[in-house]
């Protein structure tokens, strides 16, 4: 019982769906922010020319208006248009962090809308599970792994710095604008390296939510086989469905048995019920089976076709043939035609002895 109840399956596609409609998904924060990182960087250097311009603006327009003499109006208009002009110069930022922030949890699983996440729900204000949650094992591990990054990040930096130290005495010589472009240089090679560590540091944590994940989806054999009924169905159930189909189905066989034409027998442990009434003519040109079976069912088609005084005819070759061959309600094959005509004209020489009518109302 000990092994069954084990989580050692991997998770259903059933499972990962149900968890995905609940908002639970692999997702690294890592993964987002380090891409949130890279837009920024971009952003900065693509808008500084523009944020200059922008600043130099909004220095102008007050610098102009603090020379005159301002009343309330103009006051709130300055404010405004401040305003304004502030939004326009960090909306770009906003807007491309926005859209980072987007395609970073879509590239990780996808496009999600889960109502449930955003559904109130009292465990979430709940302050006893707040503190169990602060308090967890699970936000320590977060924690150090944090502090990991922060060391490991800050010891990159300060290497990479300890690589330029000796350039300093030279450095120093230069005028102010080779010592900018020396900074520059400099600084540009720190992020270019901090980035590699920041990306590795992302994969590897995307790695680790992922596993976590699935880890967290693990299903028990039982799980298993309990889903695998409510998808499938309950093999008992199912075994009635089958049995109340093939009673059904054995009952309206029956019933065609007295609108048989002939039945051809083995003579004891086959039985097939063949029918070539003017409807099969019209439709098939050939007869149909509308009954076979084995042992007690064929004692069975033996017995109603005496009750309706219908023909009962041993030819055990082909009464194994149409009984493999034919289902219930098809038309025999052409290849088969030659012998049941032979079975006919003997049912129609039978019946014409006992003074009975062609059944069949066709000429040999």
């Amino acid at each position: 019982m000990a092994d069954e109840e084990e989580k050692t399956e991997a998770p259903s596609s059933r499972k990962i769906a149900k968890a995905r409609e609940e908002g639970n998904v692999a997702k690294s924060p890592e993964v987002t922010g380090f891409l949130g990182l890279i837009i920024g960087l971009a952003l900065i250097f693509l808008l500084f020319n523009y944020w200059v311009e922008g600043c130099s603006k909004v220095y102008y327009q007050v610098m102009h208006l603090l020379g005159n003499e301002m009343s309330v109006e103009d006051s709130l208009n300055l404010g405004f248009s401040l305003v304004i002009e502030i939004f326009k110069m960090i909306a770009p930022m906003f807007l491309g962090l926005i859209i980072g922030g987007i395609f970073g949890n879509v590239g990780q699983f996808g496009f999600l809308f889960s109502p449930k996440v955003i559904a109130p729900k009292f465990s979430k204000i709940n302050p006893i599970n707040g503190l169990k949650n602060v308090f967890s094992l699970k936000k320590v591990l977060e924690g150090l792994m944090i502090t990991f990054k922060v060391l490991l990040s800050f010891g990159v930096g300060i290497a990479v710095f300890i690589g330029f130290w000796g350039e300093l005495p030279t450095m120093g010589r230069l005028n102010l604008f080779d010592q900018m472009i020396w900074f520059k240089d400099k600084a540009m090679i720190l992020i270019g390296v901090l980035l590699v560590v920041f990306a590795i540091l992302a994969m590897a944590d995307f790695m680790i939510k992922k596993y976590q994940y699935t880890k967290s989806l693990k299903m028990s054999k039982k799980e298993v086989k309990d889903e695998h009924k409510q998808q499938e169905g309950s093999p008992e159930i199912k075994q009635k469905i089958r049995q109340m189909q093939m009673k059904v189905a054995m009952s309206r066989m029956m019933k065609n048995v007295p609108s048989a034409s002939v039945v051809v027998t083995n003579p004891t442990h086959y039985a097939v019920a063949i029918r070539f009434a003017k409807e099969d003519r019209d439709r098939f040109g050939v007869p149909v089976v509308v009954a076979k079976g084995i042992d007690h069912l064929a004692i069975r088609i033996k017995a109603i076709a005496r009750e309706n005084e219908i023909q009962v005819i041993e030819n055990p070759p082909l009464a194994r043939e149409l009984y493999a061959r034919v289902e219930v309600d098809m038309p025999i094959s052409d290849d088969m035609f030659a012998a049941v005509a032979t079975l006919l004209k003997e049912v129609i020489r039978l019946e014409s002895l006992q003074g009975k009518k062609n059944r069949f109302n066709f000429e040999d």
